[in-house]
């Protein structure tokens, strides 16, 4: 039995190598639309309590596999997850979302913040992905993900979700110098973390800089792109076999940018179309999305119309098939389950080109 054989399929594609179908699994997938996390959440309605008890996040993390058997299992948990251990404190408040208390706004703050140790202060990660592991096995491919320097930074300077990022731009258009320190330390902090993943267990990385898509171009050459490439090199250096895919929210004008962060994967959002995304980006990436999460909500011809124009454009091969964005509250379980169901049989629907 050859070696790619034994490898999952989510992971076989992520490598390069050309498939039957394209893989599939869902951001978010692990979450609010589904029966069994609400019955679970009023249980427990701290999200800090879900995420970061092993048994709970583990639970959660399997309850779209067992239902729909994606082609990836993402550890449920948060992109603010490591900030903890770096001395940031933080809550995530239902209908509000992040809330940080003490916001990142001086020089002092900055410096008093800790190096990164996973070992010590974010354990419970590693119970979760190396039980993820093993109850997959080789059927799925266990996903790690990280925020990236700009999108963390941007909570923790603004304290809270933002509509217009006001505060951090200002800092970083009056103070850039004290900017470019925080967004170093916490790419070194998101490279350490991503690596423990990695070691833990987890075989893919996204790395979401959802905000940096709110940045001008000449901006995110300055803020987020070479943070990015700082915590990818890091990686890189200690992992090179292990895929890593950037997401960026409202990414349509930045696909030259985010190819040069030197990742292996671009995330799409669904506001560019697939065949525009091939035609900008260079052959040899492989791209994932890119349907609108609306569409779930859609009849299931609309949904298989959706899936199969989306796959065609892509062409075979270097193509994960995934959402934009993440799934929809109230999305129709009915409906996920065809849509994952339509996905592993696109080689019977659909006529490829390369």
């Amino acid at each position: 039995m050859k070696e790619a054989d034994n490898t999952p399929y989510l992971l076989r594609a992520a490598r390069g190598e050309i498939l039957d179908r394209p893989p599939v699994w869902m951001m978010r997938q692990a979450g609010r639309y589904m029966k069994v996390y609400r019955d679970l959440r009023d249980k427990y309605p701290s999200f800090r309590a879900r995420s970061e008890n092993p048994n709970l996040a583990i639970e959660i993390s399997l309850q779209p596999w067992q239902a729909f058997q994606p082609d990836g299992v993402i550890m449920f948990s948060d992109i603010l997850t490591p900030l903890s251990g770096m001395g940031i404190d933080f809550d995530i408040v239902a209908n509000k979302g992040p809330i940080i208390t003490s916001a990142i706004r001086t020089q002092k703050q900055i410096e008093n913040l800790h190096n990164l140790n996973p070992e010590e202060s974010l354990s419970f990660v590693k119970i979760i992905l190396q039980a993820l592991r093993e109850e997959v096995g080789n059927q799925s491919t266990v996903l790690g993900f990280v925020g990236a320097p700009w999108t963390l930074a941007a909570y923790a300077i603004e304290g809270k979700s933002s509509k217009n990022y006001a505060v951090i731009k200002a800092m970083a258009f009056s103070e850039p110098k004290i900017l470019h320190q925080l967004l170093s330390k916490m790419a070194d902090a998101i490279a350490t973390y991503a690596c423990y993943q990695i070691a833990c267990g987890a075989q893919i990385i996204q790395l979401f800089d959802s905000w940096a898509g709110q940045l001008s171009p000449q901006d995110y050459e300055s803020f987020a792109l070479p943070y990015q490439q700082q915590v990818v090199r890091q990686i890189k250096k200690n992992y090179p076999d292990t895929p890593l895919i950037l997401y960026i929210n409202g990414s349509a004008g930045k696909l030259d940018q985010m190819e040069c962060s030197e990742v292996d994967i671009v995330s799409l959002d669904w506001t560019i179309d697939m065949a525009e995304a091939r035609q900008r980006l260079n052959k040899n990436i492989i791209v994932q999305g890119n349907i609108d999460p609306g569409v779930l909500f859609g009849s299931q011809k609309f949904i298989k119309e959706r899936i199969l124009n989306t796959v065609q454009k892509a062409g075979k091969g270097r193509h994960i098939l995934n959402l934009g964005h993440g799934i929809l509250v109230g999305t129709p379980e009915d409906n996920v389950r065809f849509f994952f169901e339509t996905a592993k049989q696109i080689n019977q629907l659909a006529t490829f080109t390369i």
